[in-house]
């Protein structure tokens, strides 16, 4: 079954201290462009995001974007071992600066020293990213299986949507085809008409030569190509819809030639009600090339 080009999924989860939201979109696009937004210090991520969403799609301008964050009542606390540092160094200059003036200051304890702010931090293992990168790269899969279902639900209304366009085509076809046949013995009896008044005015034409012209005239209103042609563009087309994997430029490129043969039908109509048919034909092959835009 066809897919679209557009999708849109979006998951969350934890790990350790971490917490995170993702979210995969996708729009409509000539070829694949991919544009990952992670944390940079979670070194290798975005090379293993990429190189999964690449296996995985064809078309589309896709947008992978998170927001981590970290829980720092559930870190662990570690000491600030430089703050301690200075904090002690200022003890000591205090007190000697008090004993210099007889002043008396009660002690400190390590519980008021812990207590300073900044003294105790959160611990980090921002250095060792492997753990955070390998449970993410783990997770990902759920979140683009999302994003694909939906790509796939949207494709088959797409698949709907075309169907029933085909249907109008073919339907159209079968309307000109008949209108066609209508017409051509009044060709016939008009070129013959015109033939002999050509005759009878014309002297020294060579006869033969005027057949071969009016001959020409009466190819170039003939539309059975152009119709045998439609008929098997919609059988193309057809088929298309109904295979697996990415057949979006091949259903554009099909409806250049839809558009090609319809536009030719009106050229050679010489009748309004034919006109008429090839106008509508080409209304809806453009609404269908509107919908393949979308087609991965």
């Amino acid at each position: 079954m066809i897919r679209s080009m557009t999708g849109f999924a979006s998951g969350k989860g934890a790990f350790g201290p971490h917490s995170w939201t993702w979210e995969l979109r996708s729009v409509n696009g000539k070829g694949l462009d991919l544009r990952i937004r992670v944390p940079e210090w979670l070194t290798g991520l975005e090379v293993a995001l990429r190189g999964t969403l690449s296996k995985s799609l064809s078309r589309g301008n896709v947008t992978l974007s998170m927001r981590l964050s970290r829980d720092e009542a559930d870190a662990e606390l570690a000491l600030n071992e430089a703050a301690m540092a200075n904090a002690m160094d200022a003890l000591v200059k205090t007190q000697q600066m008090a004993e210099a003036r007889g002043v008396s200051l009660a002690l400190s304890s390590a519980t008021d020293l812990l207590a300073m702010k900044g003294m105790m931090e959160a611990g980090t293992d921002a250095d060792d990213p492997g753990p955070l990168v390998a449970h993410l790269t783990s997770k990902f899969p759920e979140l683009l299986s999302a994003f694909i279902d939906m790509r796939q639900t949207e494709g088959e209304a797409l698949a709907g949507v075309l169907t029933s366009q085909l249907d109008q085509v073919s339907s159209l076809t079968e309307q000109a085809a008949e209108l066609a046949a209508q017409r051509k013995d009044k060709m016939a009896d008009a070129l013959r008409e015109n033939l002999a008044r050509v005759m009878d005015n014309t002297q020294g034409a060579d006869p033969d030569r005027v057949a071969q012209e009016l001959a020409l005239i009466a190819v170039k209103a003939d539309i059975t190509e152009e119709i045998d042609r439609l008929i098997a563009h919609v059988a193309a087309a057809r088929d298309l819809l109904g295979q697996d994997g990415a057949v979006g430029r091949k259903l554009d490129f099909l409806m250049q030639e839809f558009n090609r043969e319809a536009n030719t039908l009106c050229s050679k109509a010489q009748s309004a009600d034919l006109t008429s048919v090839g106008l509508e034909l080409k209304a809806v092959i453009d609404q269908m090339r509107e919908q393949v835009q979308n087609i991965e």
